[in-house]
């Protein structure tokens, strides 16, 4: 018999916030997280971005420190060690071999690469930080996460591009289910906002071109022109049931189920009808032992594409039937940003705090509907209403599909 998971701890560090209790604030209250770039100079049509606001390392870690990790691990550390205080765990107590840390990132120490490169063409080799590996390993998060809260168990690095946080949890959850770990650290951390980064996704004309903050993000909406680059990191704490109620420990919620899948049919671009993404739902639902009328919200992946947003919604239709009609179904991303690796965790803990305190984050910037996409999305206004289930969506570059519930415990 698997054992039952449950969170105890959430840590985030997000366009909208730079702990959990603001961030959800603003996003119950529809704020923008979205805003002109600053980060770097640039030539590029993209003018905006979903960048932290306010954000200084130095007051979670020293100054030398800081400087041997990239942004993402720096990320990482933060919502980990918030996560960490949230869960109430405490080093001195813990068996130190059951408690593993598995954290995703889609790409990594990108901006790291970008500077050592520069530092390698203008100055040679022998100028390039000797911190340059460690520093550019999608690992490292888990890695530096892992020392500074004493984890011994299980340790790794889901990368699946933009299901990457998601893939992270469900994978992490799978150690304390089949008896390997008690706890489990786990979420996902990007910092792509970077020249390099930027382009990239430029050249693969992915991201939108609108430079006005409150449209250029609007998933769902039939004006949607692509997404907008977002960056932070969500950590949560998976714990064993029986292990979180004999220490007293606060739960959130429970994973109930995790699925994923794989198109195999295209780098970029979703399946036909989004199949691919149907199948990890149905997935889900199975690992849970649920029925899609059981599920009441769904944070969707909702990227502000053409393709994600019509084919996830085709999706979720075939999927749950006549029940999609009564589903509440929203994008968060329409004030985070798209997080890449990043998102899938920060929505996951969307999800168990809209189970926590049954209200659903809106959709804002939807105006106009487009008629084959006719859900409920939300549009524009946080909603109360009861959740005892919420499924999270994230679909990856590579045809990764990853889908998380999230419950009641009863």
């Amino acid at each position: 018999m698997k054992r039952r998971v449950v969170v105890t701890g959430v840590g985030l560090l997000t366009p909208l916030g730079n702990d959990v209790q603001t961030t959800w604030g603003n996003l119950l209250a529809g704020k923008n997280g979205i805003a002109p770039l600053t980060r770097f100079e640039s030539e590029m049509p993209i003018k905006v971005a979903g960048e932290l606001k306010d954000f200084d390392v130095t007051k979670y870690m020293d100054a030398k420190e800081a400087k041997k990790m990239d942004r993402f691990t720096q990320y990482a550390l933060v919502a980990a060690q918030e996560a960490f205080k949230d869960a109430g765990l405490d080093q001195a107590e813990i068996d130190a071999n059951r408690m593993g840390c598995w954290i995703g990132s889609g790409i990594g120490g990108l901006e790291t690469m970008e500077t050592q490169f520069g530092v390698l063409k203008a100055r040679g080799y022998r100028r390039m930080s000797p911190f340059f590996v460690p520093m550019f390993i999608a690992d490292m998060a888990a890695g530096q996460v892992s020392i500074a809260l004493g984890a011994k168990g299980p340790n790794g690095c889901t990368v699946t591009a933009c299901a990457s946080g998601t893939n992270s949890i469900g994978d992490a959850s799978r150690y304390i289910q089949y008896g390997d770990a008690d706890i489990m650290i786990t979420g996902g951390t990007e910092a792509a906002i970077c020249a390099l980064g930027m382009g990239g996704f430029v050249a693969a004309r992915a991201l939108s071109t609108n430079p006005d903050p409150e449209t250029a993000c609007r998933p769902f909406d039939k004006n949607r022109n692509g997404f907008i680059m977002g960056e932070g990191a969500g950590i949560l704490i998976l714990e064993e049931y029986e292990h979180a109620k004999t220490r007293g420990a606060k739960i959130y919620a429970e994973l109930a189920g995790y699925g994923s899948s794989g198109d195999a049919y295209h780098i970029t671009a979703p399946a036909e009808g989004g199949e691919g993404g149907a199948r990890a739902m149905r997935l889900a639902l199975k690992n849970a032992g649920m029925q899609p009328e059981n599920i009441d919200y769904i944070n969707a992946h909702g990227t502000s594409t053409q393709l994600n947003d019509k084919y996830e919604t085709m999706a979720i239709k075939d999927v749950f039937g006549d029940h999609a009609y009564r589903l509440a179904v929203s994008s968060t991303k329409s004030m985070t940003g798209h997080l890449l690796g990043a998102a899938g965790a920060i929505e996951a803990i969307f999800s168990i705090l809209s189970v926590q305190h049954d209200i659903v984050p809106p959709t804002i910037h939807f105006k106009e509907a487009e008629e084959e996409m006719d859900l409920d999305y939300v549009p524009n206004l946080a909603r109360k209403m009861q959740v005892n289930a919420a499924l999270s969506n994230s679909l990856g570059f590579g045809g990764h599909n990853a889908c998380l519930i999230l419950k009641q415990v009863k």
